[in-house]
């Protein structure tokens, strides 16, 4: 097993947490709000980061095999604490789209509903047989839980391997990528992407659409937003402008950048997980929390555990 937690840590959490309840149980009036002495969250999901399988040989701490084990690992934690959904964030795979008939399954292994951020390792294929393969209706979309709404982007969608060369899009990665080459950007990257003005048109109504709601919203993509980074969108800035012009975002989550970041900033948290394929033996996955006041990362293997505070 790869979760950090070990038995006597385990053990010794039951025995104050069963002194706590019995405690709350004699001399709060309340404590039917709790069960075994802690507060229940209002949702908990599972998110997987960078699995990026191959049947490759490794390549300097990337360890491609051993994300079958690692993902099988997270697949039993994560049925085990029920999660409500499993979302994972991009590069399924790594290189051969026949990585997709071991890696799938497995992830499929994982009970309750899943979902899908394209990450631009997944592009071994043509997009449409990509997305057909993962079994999703578009590149981007939202769903819902209770009152928070979940939006999926997809950063891949200016891109130069996403996008057939000669195509309206790939025109526009061109100009947007040479646009940051002049200016020395340092996420001036080939394997990064931006996100075009239609897809930004379709976040803002979201978002919009949300606040009428009074839904709160947790955002997901493959690639970071902030802190400034080598793997950041193209245009991050501008995802960034439209995610703070909206109270109801509460954190958004990606991947891509395996070593992990965080930061944030005007009321956001930005989430950089750690990717699973990196190291021989450990792993990096999370199930979140969500909480009336917080969300609360409960992190495996490399991942940190983190609490992240709703800011009304």
């Amino acid at each position: 097993m790869f979760h950090k937690k070990g038995l006597f840590t385990k053990l010794t959490s039951f025995i104050v947490t069963v002194g706590i309840a019995v405690i709350l149980v004699s001399i709060s009036p309340t404590a039917s709000v709790y069960a075994n002495g802690k507060e229940q969250p209002k949702l908990e999901f599972g998110v997987v980061p960078d699995v990026q399988y191959c049947d490759c040989e490794v390549n300097g701490t990337r360890y491609y095999r051993n994300s079958v084990t690692k993902l099988i690992d997270a697949s039993q934690t994560l049925n085990q604490e029920n999660v409500d959904f499993t979302v994972q964030l991009g590069d399924l795979i790594d290189r051969d789209v026949e990585s997709f008939s071991t890696i799938l399954p497995i992830f499929n292994m994982i009970e309750g509903p899943k979902y899908h951020v394209l990450g631009n390792h997944d592009f071994a294929v043509k997009t449409d047989e990509a997305i057909d393969i993962l079994g999703m209706q578009n590149q981007y979309y939202d769903f819902k839980y209770k009152n928070w709404r979940f939006v999926v982007l997809d950063t891949n969608d200016l891109s130069f391997y996403a996008n057939p060369e000669g195509s309206e899009k790939y025109e526009e990665a061109e100009k947007m990528y040479n646009n940051l080459v002049e200016n020395g950007a340092i996420n001036a990257k080939t394997w990064n992407g931006g996100i075009s003005a239609e897809q930004l048109t379709w976040l803002q109504d979201v978002l919009d659409t949300a606040a009428k709601r009074n839904e709160k919203v947790v955002v997901f993509g493959h690639m970071p937003v902030y802190p400034e980074n080598v793997h950041n969108i193209w245009n991050a800035e501008e995802v960034k402008e439209v995610l703070e012009d909206n109270d109801n975002v509460v954190a958004f989550f990606n991947g891509h950048n395996h070593a992990g970041n965080y930061g944030v900033q005007n009321g956001i948290h930005y989430v950089n997980l750690q990717g699973m394929v990196e190291t021989e033996d450990t792993t990096a996955y999370s199930i979140i929390r969500i909480y009336k006041d917080r969300l609360e990362i409960d992190g495996y293997g490399r991942e940190s555990d983190r609490v992240l505070e709703i800011q009304e």
